[in-house]
């Protein structure tokens, strides 16, 4: 038998043996954490995030809290395009907005190349701390996938039905190949800075990829995603791609390069195993809304989780989308301890 990883999360990117399932939580850094809002106050998200004393102090928060396999850095995924001028604000209630949406050859101008050393020097500074304190956990560094990231500067925000995202897209297909080409570039420079200044694993955060159609997703998103893995494949560290409501789309996520495959609550993971392969590693995906439950019921649906994750190795304990703000922090504190617990994914005997 191999002995276990050094990591139990990089481990199990891996699908290596490990000595106990690893669990993180997206957004396990922010507005469910009473320290955080102490901390951040009322200010702009995008000003925390220019704030390398406060990201990285943000960052740390949850993984001293709950004693998490890994960290992620804080920050969002609108931040490389604000950085280069495009004309982004992060509302709160409503998420990120464009002062004005692209929507012609002409706005190609407004997303020059990215120089992340030029252009986010306080977040390759939020990393330097982070990894400083960090020790033997390792950081998550990540970016939006190129359709995410385009469906906000399209359709101007966030939005339900996705129509001028997808008339762009059908419409001009020669202008959506330019503006993927454009944010593939900038999220390769991003995750790579980030690589190079610490972060020891990535992930792709494509949110709206569950808006499109199987036969869609491979046309307009795959592409570009899959030239984000190919890009990165040298850094040797392990490449996570997520999306919501891509139950559909698992098979096609699988064939991208990513190490590992996000998956929502909606698929069990057995299911999504068998969706994927065995190739990949699966990482999910406790419903969120469990951790409002009482505290035998979310108990019960941490179990279900881990018995449909199985044996066999490349497991990662998450929910199956971000923490929500009013989780109790308590309840994610539980889930962690359970899930070291009993978790068995791959544990070396």
């Amino acid at each position: 038998m191999p002995t276990p990883a050094e990591s139990p999360f990089l481990g199990a990117c891996r699908s290596l043996p490990v000595d106990r399932t690893p669990v993180w939580f997206m957004r396990q850094a922010g507005r469910s954490l009473p320290e955080y809002r102490a901390l951040r106050g009322s200010g702009s998200i995008l000003e925390a995030i220019a704030d390398p004393e406060i990201a990285a102090e943000v960052t740390m928060q949850p993984v001293r809290r709950y004693g998490v396999d890994a960290a992620i850095l804080f920050s969002d995924i609108v931040v490389p395009v604000h950085a280069v001028g495009f004309g982004v604000d992060v509302v709160p209630g409503r998420g990120p907005v464009m002062a004005t949406p692209f929507s012609t050859t002409s706005d190609l101008a407004r997303l020059p190349d990215l120089d992340p050393e030029r252009h986010l020097p306080y977040v390759l500074d939020t990393v330097d701390r982070v990894v400083a304190q960090l020790g033997d956990t390792p950081l998550i560094g990540f970016c939006g996938a190129p359709f995410t990231v385009a469906s906000y500067l399209v359709e101007g925000g966030p939005s339900r039905e996705f129509t001028k995202v997808k008339a762009l897209m059908h419409g001009q297909p020669d202008l959506w190949v330019s503006l993927m080409e454009r944010l593939v570039a900038s999220s390769v420079a991003f995750l790579r800075a980030q690589v190079a200044h610490g972060a020891t694993a990535l992930q792709v955060f494509d949110s709206w990829a569950g808006s499109l159609s199987p036969s869609e997703y491979e046309c307009f998103a795959l592409p570009a995603t899959a030239a984000i893995m190919a890009a990165t494949a040298d850094l040797g560290v392990p490449r996570i791609l997520f999306g919501v409501g891509t139950g559909e789309l698992l098979s096609l996520m699988a064939t991208s390069g990513a190490d590992v495959v996000g998956v929502d609550w909606r698929v069990p993971l057995d299911e999504a195993r068998r969706r994927v392969g065995p190739a990949v590693a699966l990482q999910g995906n406790l419903d969120p809304a469990l951790t409002f439950a009482p505290r035998e019921v979310l108990a019960a649906g941490v179990r279900r989780v881990l018995d449909a994750a199985g044996t066999a190795p490349g497991h990662i304990f998450n929910l199956g989308h971000g923490v929500l703000p009013t989780t109790d922090p308590d309840a994610l504190k539980m889930v962690v301890d359970l899930v070291h617990a009993e978790g068995r994914a791959g544990v070396s005997k």
